[in-house]
């Protein structure tokens, strides 16, 4: 049986979505309650059968979820590469922890795939917001700018590429922030922390 394993890089909650500055009051607030709403849907996702989080910060998780430290914090892609080699899995969902609309029907049909890689692309199509990996050291991970033409690259003929609406709604920008609470407004359930954050800011 496929044991199936999502790892999930999580940045120290101050040092978090600095590009949003102006865009939001408490960044390390609206990061923190992301990741947590991320986890809900995660734990939730038929088929996984655990969750790494690899991060400095000291979180409250919910059940199926383990705690790997990241004491270096040296990015994304070396967070990502500690969860893989702690996941002990068969194939591993790397996902970020800024998609708080994630949608965990949507992420059950993307573990339904059967290529090798699979890249979700961000929603301008230049970024990566989730790789699916069969095996786990299938390609190696290398996230930042222009990472979707990268991990393409990587996979050549062993690539698929999934549109997940739900985990094309990650925040770093102002604009990316506007963009989830639409998606929010225009769809009930899901990212209930984040919601009641945006609705308090919104009449703060």
């Amino acid at each position: 049986m496929t044991r199936t394993v999502a790892v999930l890089p999580v940045k120290s909650f101050g040092r978090a979505k600095q590009r949003l500055t102006g865009g939001f009051p408490d960044r390390p607030t609206l990061a923190a309650t992301m990741v947590a709403d991320v986890l809900d849907a995660l734990v939730r996702v038929d088929g996984l059968d655990e969750v790494v989080v690899v991060t400095a910060n000291a979180l409250a998780v919910p059940d199926g979820v383990r705690i790997v430290h990241d004491p270096d914090e040296a990015g994304q892609s070396a967070a990502a590469r500690r969860g893989i080699a702690a996941a002990r899995a068969d194939r591993v969902l790397l996902v970020p922890g800024d998609c708080p609309a994630l949608d965990p029907a949507e992420v059950a049909a993307l573990l339904q795939r059967t290529e090798e890689v699979v890249v979700v692309p961000d929603r301008h199509g230049t970024g990566t917001n989730a790789l699916l990996l069969t095996p786990p050291d299938a390609i190696e991970p290398a996230f930042g700018t222009g990472s979707f033409a990268r991990h393409s690259a990587l996979a050549g003929a062993r690539l698929g590429v999934a549109e997940v609406p739900s985990l094309g709604l990650d925040v770093d920008t102002p604009d990316d922030l506007a963009a989830l609470r639409r998606a929010l407004a225009a769809r009930p359930g899901g990212a209930v922390r984040t919601r009641a954050l945006l609705e308090e800011a919104a009449v703060a």
